[in-house]
């Protein structure tokens, strides 16, 4: 079967913002994969305001959650995948669920990071001057 937890974290969401209040996303921060704000991780995990004033482009796909967000004043492409997505919840009354582990996520072909993989890539290609791909893979210009 598959895994149960890319759609119950769109059903949550779409529960909570229905009910106008703010989804917070609970992140495993040392999952492989995960592209978060590492100044502001805490225990190896973080919470996300993934509202729509508060992210642009949010992407909740079968495999991983992806969106742009400001954090301290700089831009930044977030990138979670679904195995490090811990729990979903308002932020105002902690409604929400966390999530069970699935041994079907870790089995999941991974679609989704391919084109991510072409696209660290291109970027590599362009800026060859630095050889940090940590910064060019998880910072993007907005706006």
């Amino acid at each position: 079967m598959t895994p149960k937890r890319p759609y119950l974290l769109r059903a949550l969401y779409e529960w909570i913002v229905d009910n106008e209040l703010t989804p917070h996303l609970v992140v495993d921060a040392t999952i492989v994969g995960t592209v978060v704000p590492q100044n502001f991780v805490s225990d190896g995990q973080i919470v996300l305001n993934i509202s729509s004033s508060a992210v642009q482009g949010l992407q909740l796909g079968d495999a991983e959650v992806r969106f742009n967000a400001r954090f301290g004043g700089k831009p930044m492409q977030v990138v979670v995948p679904m195995t490090a997505a811990l729990a979903i919840y308002a932020r105002e009354n902690g409604a929400g669920a966390m999530f069970e582990a699935e041994p079907e996520l870790d089995n999941m072909p991974e679609l989704d990071e391919e084109p991510e993989a072409s696209t660290s890539s291109s970027e590599e290609s362009s800026d060859s001057s630095s050889d940090k791909p940590k910064k060019r893979s998880h910072l993007k210009v907005v706006k």
